[in-house]
């Protein structure tokens, strides 16, 4: 007969990868205090890799070894089962607009839950709360280019503007201009003088 452990691990490795992993998504296999110690005993094990309290996801095998799962595939569990918004953070957004070459050296994502942070691996992963406007829309480069300035200020924004105008699509420069209600006054402003006035 297979252990708690074991019957968590089966079910762990049926998982789309990025799946997170707490005591109550496994308590159909064991009472509360067996799923507790199972999970922590698959961690000592590093069957299970820990990413904060109480959170485990199953690592990838690869043929190189064994690495964390990726930031995107977590993120993206996170949004789903706890219905929240969460995004890329604006010095990312920025980066890969073409507006700055300084890459981020840490994962930082905006969110409408919570702060908080969880490892990968060696990587740690931080999300912070944000207002409803950094969060929209949360796939458009519209969106991005809206995080993007957040980041990088009123003092830039006008320039980035001048970039961005080059570079992006006509419709992509309409959805920003038809998100203006949702920003704040000084990005409202400056998406006005940089997109509109100029023709």
């Amino acid at each position: 007969m297979q252990t708690v452990a074991e019957r968590i691990l089966s079910y762990a490795q049926a998982l789309p990868e990025g799946t997170l992993i707490g005591a109550k998504e496994v308590l159909h296999l064991g009472s509360r205090a067996a799923v507790d110690q199972a999970l922590k005993r698959l961690a000592k094990r590093d069957e299970l890799m820990r990413l904060a309290h109480g959170l485990y996801a199953l690592p990838v095998k690869t043929r190189f070894g064994i690495r964390a799962p990726a930031a995107e595939k977590v993120i993206e569990v996170l949004a789903s089962t706890h219905a929240e918004t969460i995004v890329p953070h604006g010095a990312a957004a920025a980066n890969k607009l073409g507006l700055t070459t300084q890459v981020p050296t840490k994962l930082v994502y905006l969110t409408s839950g919570p702060d908080r942070q969880f490892r990968l691996g060696a990587q740690t992963v931080e999300m912070r709360h944000a207002p409803h406007w950094m969060l929209l829309p949360t796939d458009s480069i519209a969106g991005q280019a809206i995080r993007a300035l957040a980041w990088l200020g009123e003092r830039e924004a006008g320039e980035a503007l001048k970039v961005l105008k080059r570079k992006l699509p006509h419709d992509t420069l309409q959805d920003l201009v038809a998100l203006r209600r949702a920003m704040p006054p000084w990005m409202s402003k400056s998406v006005s003088q940089s997109l509109l006035n100029h023709g």
